[in-house]
Parts: C-alpha cells; structure tokens; sequence
C-alpha cells in the first residue's frame, strides 16, 4: 500500500524539528486503523481522525490574477471532510487565532512561513487573512491536533503541525509537473482531454480518482484524497478515492489549461515596468479616468513593488485585489471586496461600512490615481513579507513616496 509518512524529519527540511515544539503529539500504537475504514469503534481521536476521517490536500491554478510560479500550482489547504463528502467547520473559536505568522516564527518556522509566502497564497486579501481563514475554517476540525492530543501542550503548538503537515504532502504532488510529464501543459490556444488529466494525476496518487475543478472550461482546482493511520502531525497518509459527488464542472472535452504567463493576470512576487509615472506635489489636472475592473499597483522608482489589497493598504508579497472603478460626478469611485474606498483620517481604506455616499469621487492623472496634493501617496516604509503598509494622501512624517497606477483587467 503506498503512503506518506509524515516525520520529524521531513519537518526539520521545512525548519521545523519536533524537538522544537516543547510538547510532542500523542505517540499512539502500531494497530490502529485507517480513518475512514474502521471495523470497530474508535474512541481515541487523537489517535484516529473523527469525524474528519477523509484529509484533501487541495490546490489553485489561479491565472486572472496570477497566484504563485508559472510553473507550479499553489496550495489551498488541508481539509478534514467526513468520510462521506460532508465536513464540519469552524470547530473551535477559541483556537481561531488571528496571528499565524507570529505563531510560526515563535516556533521557529521561518523556513515555513517563507514557502508558504511564495506556494500559500490568495487570490485576493493577504496570505495572513488566508492562512487564519484556513486555519481556523479547517485545521479546528482535525481532532488529532486538539491540544489534549499533545503532551506538554503548550498553547498554540498544533498550529505549526497542521502548516507543516500541509506543506509536506504538497510537495509530494507536485501537479504541474505530473501533467507536464503527460505532456499536459499550459496554453492559450491548446485544450485537452478530462480523461487525459484525470489519467496523468491518478497515475501519481496509487491510481485513486482526484477531484478535478474548472472555471469554466478552464481548470482552475484539484483536490487531492487520503486517509490516514494515527495522527495529522506524524502519522501516515494513504491515497483515497474522492468522495466528492460534484463533478467538478469540467467538460469531457475542450479543457483548457490557462498559462500565467500570458499576461491576462497580475502578481505581486514578480516585479514589472510600469507606464509613465510623473511625481510631484502640485495639484493634478485630471487627465484620465478609471474604469471596469482592474488593479492599483504601487510604484515606487519607476518600479512595480507590489499593489493595493482589499482593505486598501500597501502590500509587497501577495497578490493584487480587483477593484471596481465606477464613473460619478467628475470622477469615480473605487470598490474592493472589503467595500468602497475613502480618505479617512489622511489614509487609504476600503471598508464594508463604507456606504457609496461616503466614498470618495476619486481622479486620475493620466494612468495615476491622484489625490487634492497631487499624485503622490506616501507611507512610513516599504513593506515586506507579510506586512501590510498604511497608505496616506499626505506626507507628514511617512518617509517613502509611491504613486498608485491603474492596471485594467
């Protein structure tokens, strides 16, 4: 039968070794039985996965905008389902925490936290809102990682298992790779067969059926099924069928395998040249206008250095949100997923209590978002890694200047 073990040192590649952790899972017996398959009951559930029994390690291929490598599909998480289809979720809101980087770098992970910036991201919001939403939607509900399950607990120490857990099976299915192998590869123009793809990833995962997602004709998801002997943190995972009665919405033929390089999408982790950019302080005279969907790049030296998220601040390393620009009075407004967007207090924000009343009628200088000071923005510094930076319309004290360029989708 084959399977994935996960181990102390598969966790030390990624920076983190068990010893690290203070406590250590629950060591549990060489004769427990397989989630999903047991002929007996099971009261021990830090030992066997209950009710989440059937664990999906599902992944993107996110092209418009662009998440992650061109030649790498990126990780949507680590699902505990039930092992007929149906999940929980959510199971425990006192350990929904809100700050997994800080988590991982407390535990020493980060050699993590690194991959996880570049193969764990959205394609809208920031990798830290990402993380906490699977985190607290999904790796709640794996019994195996409760803090009962751990000895020594000490408070949040399930979280770097259940990251390190899910990072070690993704790179073990390395989807991009297995369908280029089969000869399946991105193209604008080129469209396969499902059969084809189903056969080229099936092959790699001991012949089980993998749930395979479209948008559209496009594959955009695939899911990836195993069951488990002992423990999400160091026991093993064999290979399942799906358990998915949606079929996934792809056609039988005609799929198409959209490249991220063909310049429909936009992403953060890779730096471009911008159009024009003027500088300066003076009011602008409105020369253009935002319209239809797009995004809101940041510029700094002539250069892209990432974008603005939803939320409205400053963000270097994940992935550019959709906005809405929408025509009013002289200008236009601008509407994220969060909400529209204001001025409030000098700064930049989108917020869903922003009513279309109290958003700003913005202008643009030609492909620059303009402000009453000119086209200049400003914020205290250039953020990194995981950090998002407050945006403001004027300088003050904030030491680093930027101009916010209009990119449409």
């Amino acid at each position: 039968m084959t399977f994935i073990r996960i181990t102390a040192g598969s966790l030390t590649v990624l920076g983190l070794a068990q010893s690290v952790l203070g406590g250590a899972p629950k060591q549990c017996t060489s004769n427990i039985e397989l989630s999903c398959h047991n002929t007996t009951v099971e009261t021990d559930t830090c030992c066997f996965n209950y009710p989440g029994g059937s664990l999906l390690q599902t992944q993107f291929w996110d092209t418009d905008p662009v998440v992650g490598p061109d030649d790498s599909w990126t990780i949507h998480g680590l699902w505990p389902d039930h092992c007929d289809g149906t999940y929980d979720s959510t199971c425990d809101s006192s350990r929904a925490y809100t700050n997994i980087s800080d988590i991982l770098k407390s535990f020493g992970d980060d050699d993590l936290l690194s991959y996880m910036e570049t193969y764990w991201l959205p394609n809208d919001s920031t990798g830290e809102e990402f993380w906490e939403h699977e985190w607290g939607k999904h790796g709640t509900c794996v019994s195996t990682l409760e803090p009962k399950c751990f000895t020594d607990y000490q408070p949040t120490e399930e979280v770097p298992y259940y990251f390190n857990t899910t990072v070690s099976l993704f790179k073990t299915l390395p989807t991009y790779k297995w369908l280029a192998d089969a000869g399946i590869t991105p193209s604008s123009s080129q469209t396969y067969e499902l059969s084809d793809i189903q056969a080229a990833l099936s092959k790699n995962h001991g012949g089980k059926t993998v749930y395979i997602g479209c948008s559209g004709s496009a594959i955009d998801q695939v899911y990836y099924y195993f069951n488990t002997y002992g423990s999400v943190a160091n026991g093993q995972f064999v290979p399942a069928e799906s358990d998915n009665t949606d079929d996934g919405g792809c056609p039988s033929s005609g799929v198409q395998y959209l490249p991220k390089n063909s310049g429909g999408g936009s992403t953060t982790t890779t730096s471009s040249t911008p159009t024009s950019t003027t500088s300066g302080g003076s009011s602008p005279t409105a020369t253009g206008s935002f319209s239809g969907k797009g995004y809101l790049n940041a510029v700094t030296g002539g250069s892209k250095t990432g974008c603005i998220i939803s939320s409205g601040t400053w963000y270097t390393t994940g992935t550019c949100a959709t906005f809405t620009a929408t025509s009013s009075g002289t200008g236009f407004t601008l509407k994220s997923s969060k909400g529209y967007c204001s001025v409030s207090g000098g700064a930049l924000a989108c917020a869903a209590d922003t009513t279309s009343a109290d958003a700003n009628v913005f202008s643009a200088d030609g492909t620059n978002l303009a402000n009453s000071n000119g086209n200049d923005w400003y914020a205290d510094s250039v953020p990194s890694g995981s950090t998002q930076g407050t945006v403001y319309s004027e300088q003050g004290s904030h030491g680093t200047t930027l101009q916010i360029q209009w990119q449409s989708i």
